[in-house]
């Protein structure tokens, strides 16, 4: 479970900003929060800025620091990061940058982050906390490694360690039982597009061969009302390549791969309207740009609501209508459709969400750049206007005071005039 992402000197995020999925003291909507240990914790969250404002920013830093905990171990010694610093200050162009996430595997709270530029990491750092203490697993600076009293898998490993590798994916590839499991957790994080969504077909293709996991995602798509009532899977054998060889019957053998097609069955009816005779469509062809999103990406979101974990989504509203990716958001809040509490984080456009989404003050984020061009994130809920010090009420428009610019994290819309020729 997560508990809260940290991200600094990365891209448009000049000073360290957090997003927290602890739920505050609020009464808001309790049915999007839930106990995990000490915690109580949110289903998920959304996030609102402006174009260019660093929304993409935070998911890629989310989708970076889970790659490189995954692949550093993969890396030859002479291979460097692919990192951007926040490159509009002389202090940060050429300073590390900073990733950090705090969460919950089996009941304990862990605290790992690292910090490291193109070349190197500069610093790494595990923390458990049992009961309301927090002792350091390892911490990894410029000078070498230390080692907690409860962190021996670590031993004789700190040498093994290259400049541009994590240490705790080397205690991962010694088999350290810690190590195993945060690595298993960061595998639980998924982190995806809305708007190259054809990526994710193949993981709507297992559970569509799976028919118990089938009859949810068809129950889904008839609760969309997308038009079709039912769907099938094609497979066929493609021969790509140089011929490898001659099979036993004198054939040419080619290197092949498998290739997947969804046919989906619309009712087409005679002249009395009642009678019919069901017709196949090609999805990708054939059916809305929409309705090939909701299927491609169907399978990360039930995948994530199956087994648990995070889900992270940039654009989700791209392509959708707005009650459809509300109910997408209520798959994740509502605990009849989501018992194992998986998490979802999206980025959005969709004011709409403001008010029908029913989304707790201290789920909604806003991200928005300074006039140094450095990207703030901020909750609803920490919202101050002026020099007051009360919290929004939640009986405010939300989508209202956005749209009119209350809350800020919208774009400025200056004077059309003088780019039509008229000022």
């Amino acid at each position: 479970m997560l508990i809260d992402f940290t991200v600094g000197n990365f891209l448009s995020f000049k000073d360290k900003k957090t997003l927290s999925l602890e739920a505050t003291k609020i009464t808001d909507h309790p049915d999007s929060t839930f106990e995990s240990g000490h915690h109580r914790l949110l289903k998920s969250s959304v996030i609102y800025g402006a174009n260019s404002s660093g929304k993409s920013n935070l998911i890629k830093a989310m989708s970076i620091m889970r790659f490189i905990v995954l692949h550093s171990i993969d890396r030859s010694s002479t291979q460097g990061f692919n990192i951007t610093p926040f490159l509009l200050h002389t202090d940060t162009e050429k300073a590390p940058s900073f990733f950090e996430v705090t969460f919950i595997l089996d009941q304990v709270s862990y605290r790992y982050g690292f910090e490291l530029d193109r070349q190197a990491v500069h610093q790494e750092w595990l923390f458990v906390t049992k009961g309301k203490t927090e002792t350091p697993l390892f911490l990894r600076d410029e000078e070498g490694i230390g080692l907690g009293a409860d962190f021996e898998e670590g031993k004789q490993l700190e040498d093994k360690t290259r400049a541009n590798a994590l240490f705790l994916s080397v205690v991962d590839q010694f088999n350290g039982a810690i190590a195993n499991k945060i690595i298993a957790w960061f595998h639980s994080w998924n982190t995806i597009s809305g708007l190259n969504h054809e990526a994710y077909r193949h993981s709507t293709f297992s559970l569509l061969e799976d028919e118990k996991h089938k009859e949810s995602l068809l129950a889904f798509y008839q609760t969309l009302d997308l038009g079709f009532e039912q769907l099938k899977i094609e497979e066929e054998q493609v021969a790509i390549g140089a011929t490898l060889g001659v099979k036993a019957n004198g054939e040419p053998s080619f290197d092949s791969f498998r290739m997947h097609t969804i046919k989906t069955f619309h009712k087409k009816y005679g002249p009395d309207h009642k009678t019919f005779t069901p017709v196949e469509f090609f999805l990708e062809f054939e059916e809305s740009a929409g309705t090939n999103k909701l299927v491609d990406l169907s399978g990360p979101i039930f995948s994530t609501l199956i087994n648990g974990g995070i889900l992270v989504v940039d654009e989700l509203d791209a392509k959708l209508h707005p009650l459809i990716t509300g109910a997408i958001t209520n798959l994740f809040n509502a605990s009849e459709y989501n018992p194992h509490n998986a998490q979802l984080i999206f980025a959005t456009h969709d004011t709409n969400l403001l008010s029908y989404g029913q989304f707790r003050r201290d789920q909604i984020y806003f991200v928005e750049k300074d006039q140094y061009e450095a990207s703030d994130l901020y909750s609803l809920i920490e919202y101050r206007e002026g020099d007051s010090d009360k919290a929004v009420r939640k009986d405010r428009s939300f989508e209202k005071d956005y749209i009119n610019g209350r809350y800020g994290a919208i774009p400025f819309i200056g004077d059309f005039k003088a780019v039509l020729g008229h000022g």
